[in-house]
């Protein structure tokens, strides 16, 4: 892992039977869930009320690498690392394994923009939040 990454965030997820497809797998557009769950634990573990902000943060981009498949039962261990923040974006990177397994089954990435709301517009991350991110 690149060194300015910062560890952020570790989330626990049990797989649910439902998360599994035709195949018998977990299905790909879930793993974005599982890493969504992560991003909104941090988020929510540092103060952020997902509610009602008049600003905060949005998703701008997202991508998966899958690496091998998972498959209920289990439960997830998502981690969540931070890169250098600009004005008003960061890198959010996810590395899911499942306890008890140093497999690396997933890694991926989002492009995290803080928003105004009202504006519709992207605007600084505030010092607050910029102090948890490194």
């Amino acid at each position: 892992m690149h060194d300015t990454r910062k560890l952020l965030h570790v989330e626990r997820i049990p797989l649910r039977w439902g998360d599994m497809d035709a195949f018998g797998h977990v299905n790909n557009t879930v793993y974005f869930r599982y890493m969504e769950q992560a991003r909104i634990g941090w988020l929510e573990a540092i103060g952020i009320d997902m509610n009602a902000p008049t600003e905060g943060p949005v998703i701008i981009n997202a991508s998966c690498t899958f690496l091998k498949q998972l498959v209920y039962p289990g439960v997830l261990e998502v981690k969540m690392h931070g890169g250098a923040p600009g004005k008003s974006s960061v890198m959010s990177y996810y590395e899911i394994r499942v306890e008890g397994d140093d497999t690396l089954y997933a890694e991926g990435a989002a492009k995290v923009v803080w928003v105004d709301h009202s504006l519709g517009k992207s605007c600084p991350i505030p010092d607050w939040v910029r102090k948890h991110l490194g």
